[in-house]
């Protein structure tokens, strides 16, 4: 049944069809708000706006042009909350479920009705200038008021703007010295450490957590996939100098001489199995379905 659904997604109605585990918020929205909440929580810890945050999380570093901030009054700040809510009391053993707590900020919103697109305001709104024009305005979060957007200047940005190789792009984007920088580098920590944790949680192989985020939230590549970008090795002794945490599994893969998540072997791109069905298969690379490099 399963392999039908499967066949008869990908080949009859055209989609990606995900592959996932009967766990909360199943694969997509369990990554996708984990990622969206983390950024909050960065954040308010560094002093970003929505146009900042709006600004780094976009086409940069392979997202859609709605970002962060657009993203959530698309699907409507209500919804994003019931999910979070949804994680935080249904994962009681999630080694990250404090982040998923909702800031007093967006509760306001929530209670304001300010629920983005669906009740014409959020994070984001509409409004006419004096000369009759439409502009949007951005929320400030520490007074709760609209103001004019404000385009965001970082010298790493400017820097890296210019590469067209996305996975070239993020290396030079986490290299930088300034606050962008440094906020890319939390992101991307916070992030990794987490998708870890979730094998084999939410999927037994991490391919499917790529191939989930690339569908359900338009990211060019996938979390994985970054994580190879930016050096396996390299960053998981960053994120522990940083104080986040790397599941055992990814040390067990390093510590064999296996350094990257995916690699390309005989013309064919394969994926390292941390669980198997058949014992003699884990740590080891078998070939993604359909996965000419």
């Amino acid at each position: 049944v399963v392999d039908f659904l499967m066949h008869y997604g990908d080949v009859f109605l055209g989609k990606t069809t995900v592959l996932a585990k009967d766990t909360p918020a199943f694969i997509a929205n369990r990554i996708g708000v984990f990622g969206i909440m983390a950024i909050f929580n960065s954040m308010e810890k560094m002093g970003l706006t929505i146009d900042e945050v709006d600004a780094l999380t976009g086409p940069l570093i392979g997202r859609p042009k709605s970002a962060t901030f657009r993203t959530a009054d698309v699907v409507g700040i209500d919804t994003l909350v019931k999910v979070a809510k949804g994680v935080a009391d249904n994962c009681p053993n999630d080694e990250a479920r404090n982040i998923f707590t909702i800031p007093s900020w967006l509760e306001t919103l929530v209670n304001n009705n300010w629920l983005g697109d669906k009740s014409g305001q959020g994070f984001f709104k509409k409004v006419k200038t004096p000369e009759g024009k439409k502009d949007i305005q951005t929320l400030n979060l520490s007074t709760l008021s609209y103001e004019p957007r404000k385009k965001p200047k970082f010298a790493t940005v400017e820097t890296a703007k210019p590469i067209d190789n996305l996975h070239k792009r993020l290396k030079a984007l986490v290299s930088g010295t300034d606050k962008a920088a440094e906020f890319l580098r939390h992101f991307h920590y916070a992030l990794f450490s987490y998708i870890s944790f979730r094998i084999p949680e939410i999927s037994d192989e991490l391919y499917r957590v790529d191939d989930a985020m690339m569908a359900g939230f338009g990211w060019e590549i996938g979390a994985f996939e970054s994580w190879d970008t930016l050096g396996v090795a390299n960053t998981v002794d960053a994120m522990k100098k940083a104080g986040y945490q790397v599941a055992p599994w990814v040390e067990t893969m390093l510590a064999a001489g296996h350094t990257s998540f995916y690699k390309v072997q005989q013309g064919k791109k394969l994926y390292y199995q941390q669980h198997a069905m058949n014992e003699s298969e884990a740590g080891n690379y078998k070939a993604l379905p359909g996965g000419d490099a």
